[in-house]
């Protein structure tokens, strides 16, 4: 399975890509971040980050798109950016008939630490291990979306194999 995951934000938008299935190793198959300048106009900083992830997709041909649930935030802004540049990688996925998922930070952190609470330095730690990579991916947007491919590898994938099965036997 050939996973996009996307950590979305306004200024910094992860997006990772990975191949894998359970019990399986890893595969980087790449990783990069959408960078849009603060002083732009937000609706020019959304096309940017669209042809960002438009990119991606059209490079690999991801079999899904995991996308970081918004959260509820104190700063009001920053929640709007990040609801803004989620919708716009949901939006592409959807043009390119590809399922999107959306998974909680805590999930995320679970599936790749093992526990809900780690910090960004324990999630970028275990991304590193976990694709056998020299480095740690940086900026940690970059290890938040390959983070999340992971995540949607380890636990979406017995889910959508069961969803595959299911439309082949007519059963939805």
């Amino acid at each position: 399975m050939r996973v996009l995951g996307v950590d979305p934000g306004l200024t910094r938008c992860g997006i990772g890509v990975v191949d894998g299935s359970v019990g399986r190793p890893l595969t980087l198959v790449d990783v990069r971040v959408a960078r849009t300048p603060a002083d732009l106009d937000v609706a020019k900083r959304l096309r940017q980050l669209e042809e960002a992830i438009e990119d991606a997709i059209t490079t690999h041909r991801p079999d899904v798109v995991a996308v970081e649930r918004v959260f509820s935030q104190h700063n009001v802004r920053t929640v709007m950016g990040t609801a803004q540049a989620s919708a716009v990688a949901m939006l592409v996925a959807s043009r390119h008939g590809i399922d999107v998922r959306l998974h909680t930070p805590s999930e995320v952190k679970a599936a790749v630490t093992g526990t809900g609470r780690a910090d960004k330095a324990q999630v970028g730690h275990m991304v590193t291990r976990l694709l056998r990579l020299d480095a740690m991916p940086k900026p940690a947007d970059a290890a938040d979306a390959l983070a999340l491919a992971i995540c949607q590898v380890w636990r979406g994938g017995a889910t959508n194999r069961l969803q595959e099965a299911a439309l082949k036997a007519g059963l939805r």
